[in-house]
């Protein structure tokens, strides 16, 4: 089952990382600007059947493209992650309790980033 999970995560990150480019392609973007002139200025947008067909493409896309900008930013945020703790752990300085930050509860994080405000305040009172 796992194995199947997993096989299936890398296909779904395969092809988001496709999409990405091609969604985020300047190409993409004029094509879509196109369609939409052609769609306000096409003679037939009073009649209900095309303007149904576009709408729901465009919901369709919008829906599923949800999923893969939500896809990319996990792949980002991960990445970011990792290597701001791997600044932090090998900076003998850092404070290692924010390692790992994520995984702690917002309280936890709360508490954490009024001790580095108040760090921060007194920082600027020496100055």
């Amino acid at each position: 089952m796992i194995k199947h999970y997993q096989k299936l995560d890398q296909s779904f990150e395969k092809t988001t990382s496709v999409f990405t480019k091609i969604l985020g392609n300047p190409i993409t973007f004029l094509l879509a600007t196109l369609l939409i002139i052609f769609w306000l200025g096409n003679i037939d947008y009073q009649t209900q059947t095309i303007n149904d067909i576009i709408r729901d493409y465009v919901y369709g896309v919008s829906f599923l493209t949800l999923f893969i900008i939500q896809k990319s930013f996990n792949h980002f945020s991960a990445s970011l992650h990792l290597k701001i703790n791997e600044l932090i752990a090998t900076n003998a300085a850092a404070n290692n309790e924010i390692l790992n930050i994520e995984s702690k509860t917002e309280q936890e994080i709360f508490e954490l980033q009024k001790e580095y405000t108040d760090l921060a305040n007194k920082h600027k009172e020496q100055i």
